[in-house]
């Protein structure tokens, strides 16, 4: 079995730049997501950027399905590429009051941003542990505080933040890497898709996806337990540890309030 970065959620925004974070060092990929043409393009692109690479795999597969993991498995497994470094980024959110929301997207937020994670980590465990390799999470800040407006999506990146740091404890004496990457607000699709509102996110948390993806790289490697690119993202992660967490919730609940106001 031929060792491999496997990158989910690799079509756009934060796993495309990971994807060429990732090339630019070297790593052989195979990139999945759903979109198919988008994925090849930046297979192309990347093979044309990184001509001393081979092209990226392209993988096809809708991880959200109850059976797209185990058919992600099964295509690696037949085209002999084992997973040495997984990479977890596929996930998505929605903006909006939870009981106006619907019910069978917000559960699909939890299959797609933890199940399908889950069930994924678990079943390349024994190759990252073979390759003594590693795991990046993409979790978010929102997993260090709850989220009104946004309460399944904050709910299931705090699961990912938790997972990684057990994760990283359980496995660091094999000599694998289990790293968060956690960003704050990104420019990338991610806003318009989950529909929050143009400007919702304060400007000083924004960086670009290709600065996301530098420093989650850079953390990674390094063996870091948690990565939060820019200063102001690391100062939000570590208020709910020093204030009371009734006032975080007063605070986001008031600033959530506002936007609503605005419509």
């Amino acid at each position: 079995m031929f060792p491999v970065t496997l990158i989910t959620g690799a079509s756009s925004g934060i796993g495309a730049a990971l994807a060429r974070e990732f090339a630019r060092h070297g790593h052989p990929l195979v990139l999945t997501a759903r979109r198919a043409p988008e994925l090849n393009a930046l297979a192309d692109a990347i093979a044309t950027e990184f001509p001393r690479q081979v092209r990226p795999t392209v993988i096809a597969a809708d991880l959200g399905e109850p059976d797209g993991v185990a058919r992600l498995a099964a295509s690696l497994q037949a085209q002999g590429l084992e997973p040495a470094i997984l990479v977890n980024n596929a996930g998505f959110g929605l903006y909006g009051d939870s009981a106006l929301l619907n019910r069978a997207q917000q559960i699909a937020i939890v299959d797609l941003n933890n199940r399908a994670l889950t069930d994924l980590t678990m079943r390349c465990l024994p190759g990252v542990t073979r390759h003594k390799g590693g795991i990046l999470n993409v979790a978010s800040i929102a997993g260090f505080m709850p989220g009104p407006g946004m309460a399944v999506y904050h709910a299931s990146k705090a699961f990912v933040v938790s997972l990684t740091e057990a994760l990283h404890e359980e496995l660091k004496a094999d000599g694998v890497k289990v790293c968060a990457l956690c960003p704050g607000p990104v420019a990338t699709e991610f806003n318009a898709q989950a529909g929050v509102p143009h400007g919702y996110f304060p400007a000083a948390l924004t960086l670009p996806a290709e600065d996301v993806a530098r420093a989650g790289y850079a953390g990674f490697m390094g063996g870091h337990r948690i990565v939060v690119p820019g200063k102001p993202n690391r100062i939000a992660t570590l208020l709910p540890r020093l204030l009371p967490r009734g006032f975080i919730l007063a605070f986001l609940t008031w600033r959530w309030q506002k936007a609503r106001r605005r419509g």
